[in-house]
């Protein structure tokens, strides 16, 4: 009943937006640049979780390290964002992150960027949890779930662009908070809070580091870097409505980023107390719910475990189309701006194509984060750091430093086989390579 009712208000919102489509680019992309701090804040919040079955596969695995790499990087990386960086994207009435690219370093750079920042951005990751979802609440096979549920996270997309996304957002927002706080009440009334879960888990559950040692928690520091290229970030700031609500609308979030990880990380360690066989870890929420919750409320939690996925769906989705359509294809083509809403539209197919390709080939949502990450980072983290200062540094540079660092990056990957070569993880030699290319030509400052 609960999905029904959720369906039915997706519904609405398409058909609402086929009377009133979006009056061009601008609006399209950056909703007019309109947002307002309530509606700023929800939309992000919504949008940065979307890992939601991820959180619990970590927890369930490593225990309460998931808040010292998916809570506290990312809320220090976002406060840095809101500090230094929020109010200057507001300013610059740009639209997108290549937009910024072709001012500094030309037009290869941001074609090269706007590369790095599709792969980054197609919702590959969210895409299989909303598969695994769909398959344990219905029992239909992964890739139908896969296929499905991202047809309908992108259908309302394609007309509305970020207005849509913000309107199914603001809803998003309290199903996603409903659910969990559902879930954990009950387990604390029926089994008992911290002395329970003390006596139940393992003891590398309650270590810092859940014994995976000191490497495998700090590389998360450094993916998390990936917070400062974040092109979600930059896309809501450039359509706030005033800097002041960039920046207190990312300050507020992270206020609620924190009491969301404080219900998620409990609610995984109770599955794996109360679920210590569990065969596929990323189930961990849903097969929680099904063994605690009565039927009405396990509809409940699952519409809220789905909306807190699609909202993160629809939005990398967009972006993924946005940076194709018009970042890409567009700016090599020498398309007009307003002629490039067709290809932002039309590039939805392609994103989704993408996403449901890699979520299909990948059996974790933690490996295709990490993975993404120690490629992606590297490319971006600095060219874009240096984007917002003063120093001189040539395009043909900034693109060099891209390639190769991603090439090492990759090439690491790949001779690691699934672990780190050499005992390094693939992130650190390619920062090592951008800095290397970089430096000696960022000290020249510009007249």
């Amino acid at each position: 009943m609960a999905g029904a009712v959720y369906l039915l208000f997706l519904l609405l919102v398409v058909l609402r937006l086929f009377r009133r489509p979006s009056s061009g680019v601008v609006d399209y992309i950056v909703a007019g640049r309109r947002l307002t701090l309530p509606a700023f804040t929800a939309s992000l919040v919504t949008t940065w979780y979307g890992g939601i079955l991820g959180v619990g596969e970590y927890t369930w695995t490593y225990g309460i390290s998931n808040w010292l790499v998916f809570g506290v990087p990312y809320y220090l990386y976002a406060g840095v964002f809101a500090l230094f960086l929020a109010a200057r994207a507001r300013r610059s009435r740009m639209l997108t992150l290549p937009d910024l690219l072709e001012e500094r370093f030309g037009r290869p750079a941001a074609l090269a960027g706007a590369g790095v920042l599709f792969v980054m951005t197609a919702p590959a990751a969210y895409v299989l949890m909303l598969g695994v979802l769909v398959n344990f609440a219905t029992g239909w096979p992964l890739w139908v779930g896969v296929v499905l549920g991202t047809a309908l996270s992108v259908a309302y997309v394609f007309r509305g662009g970020l207005r849509a996304v913000v309107a199914t957002d603001i809803v998003q927002f309290f199903l996603m908070f409903i659910a969990f706080l559902v879930l954990v009440p009950v387990c604390v009334n029926r089994f008992g809070g911290w002395s329970f879960l003390k006596a139940g888990l393992p003891e590398g559950h309650l270590q810092w580091d859940g014994g995976l040692g000191f490497q495998a928690i700090g590389v998360w520091y450094f993916i998390a870097l990936a917070t400062l290229v974040e092109p979600a970030f930059y896309q809501r700031c450039y359509a706030a409505r005033t800097e002041k609500t960039a920046k207190w609308g990312i300050a507020a979030a992270i206020g609620f980023w924190i009491c969301f990880d404080f219900l998620t990380t409990t609610a995984g360690l109770y599955a794996r107390v109360l679920l210590p066989n569990l065969t596929d870890p990323v189930q961990a929420f849903p097969a929680l719910a099904q063994l605690v919750l009565p039927s009405f409320w396990q509809g409940i939690f699952t519409v809220g475990l789905l909306a807190t996925i699609m909202s993160t769906i629809d939005s990398y989705a967009f972006i993924g189309s946005v940076t194709l359509g018009r970042d890409l294809i567009g700016r090599w083509r020498g398309v007009g701006e307003e002629e490039s809403l067709p290809l932002i539209r039309w590039s939805l197919l392609a994103t989704a194509v993408v996403a449901v390709t890699l979520a299909l080939f990948s059996s974790s949502v933690i490996s295709l984060w990490k993975n993404l990450g120690s490629i992606g980072t590297p490319m971006l983290l600095l060219p874009l750091i240096l984007a917002h200062t003063r120093r001189a540094v040539s395009g043909r540079r900034v693109v060099g430093a891209m390639l190769i660092s991603g090439a090492v990056a990759v090439a690491w990957l790949i001779l690691g086989r699934g672990s780190p070569w050499l005992g390094v993880e693939p992130i650190f030699p390619g920062l090592v390579v951008s800095v290397a290319i970089l430096g000696p030509g960022s000290l020249k400052s510009k007249p």
